[in-house]
């Protein structure tokens, strides 16, 4: 007796469609509605299964035992509220996806990376967001050789990609310190932190210097200072800075929260009329900043909104044409 076909699977199906796992899935289960799939789609899905020869109801048992049930991402780091919200509102869009959401820090390490992603694909997760990866590339590819939907979150890669609008965000935050700072004359804002070459500082870079320029200021390339992330490096930049200007100058750009940090332990080393008037902002945003004796301006990124774009790739409802989807940030003004 000839071996019988196997039955279609979730993938299968989803392959034949031209949705998402977890489209398909909802679908099958009638939980379409609750996520807000739309009926079109839900249809379509339908419409497939019949075409299959099977009982639907058969086969939704069948693609629930054969489900892992898990949609994974990898984060560099929890330190600061950007990743950690990314982090949480993956869990909560899982979870109403009816999937378990499994997170993984990498630290932006290249290798852990990999192994990261590796461990969730043979864990057969659903779906995988890849976070702030050092470079997406091999890992999007390694997402396509098995056959499992992803999206790349704060950096973009080679396919559906979700990103905070660093531009924007960057040229609102500058627009707002050259607003505090004395016209004239003045040493012009000076942008520190970062990497360059790093698709987020160098988007944000472009952000500052646009606003400078429309405000007929000068940024030359010493104001312009990557000197990383980690606070220590910021401090020492920062403390090169006052010893060659002899003061702070008139304005102040640090590039994210962790660099802010090595900012304020600078700072604080100075007599309080050294910082009096000093025009300070940072992009990314923490609550307790407005506790520091002089104004924050912040920028606070829309990681829920981020979130649900990318889930929207996954379920169907966004295509990889629509990438990068460009989330816009908001201004936190701190006085």
């Amino acid at each position: 007796m000839a071996k019988s076909a196997r039955p279609p699977t979730l993938y299968d199906i989803a392959k034949r469609a031209k949705t998402s796992p977890t489209t398909v899935s909802l679908v099958l289960n009638d939980k379409w509605r609750a996520h807000r799939i739309r009926p079109e789609t839900a249809a379509h899905v339908m419409r497939v299964a019949k075409e299959a020869n099977f009982s639907v109801d058969l086969r939704a048992r069948g693609l629930r035992l054969a489900r892992s049930g898990l949609a994974g991402m990898i984060i560099p780091h929890y330190q600061n509220r950007f990743f950690a919200g990314l982090s949480e509102s993956f869990e909560a869009a899982a979870r109403q996806h009816g999937l378990c959401p499994a997170v993984i820090s990498t630290g932006r390490d290249p290798e852990r990376e990999r192994d990261a992603v590796s461990v969730l694909l043979a864990q057969k997760v659903e779906s995988l967001f890849i976070t702030g990866a050092s470079d997406p590339q091999p890992l999007n590819a390694l997402c396509r050789r098995h056959g499992v939907a992803f999206v790349n979150l704060d950096i973009p890669g080679n396919g559906p990609s979700v990103v905070s609008d660093n531009r924007l965000g960057a040229n609102l935050l500058t627009g707002r310190l050259l607003e505090r700072m004395p016209a004239w004359p003045g040493t012009g804002p000076y942008f520190v932190g970062g990497l360059a070459g790093e698709y987020a500082t160098d988007e944000r870079i472009k952000g500052f210097k646009q606003a400078v320029r429309a405000a007929r200021r000068r940024a030359d390339a010493k104001q312009i200072i990557t000197c990383g992330y980690e606070p220590a490096e910021v401090e020492a930049a920062l403390s090169a800075i006052y010893s060659q200007l002899g003061r702070l100058p008139d304005g102040l750009f640090v590039n994210s929260i962790e660099a802010f940090e090595g900012a304020v332990q600078f700072i604080r080393t100075l007599p309080q009329e050294a910082f009096a008037d000093l025009a300070l902002g940072c992009f990314d945003w923490n609550p307790f900043a407005a506790f520091l004796p002089i104004p924050v301006a912040m920028v606070r990124q829309d990681v829920k909104t981020m979130i649900d774009r990318a889930f929207a790739f996954i379920d169907g409802d966004l295509t990889a044409d629509a990438s990068p989807v460009r989330v816009a940030p908001t201004l936190i003004d701190g006085g």
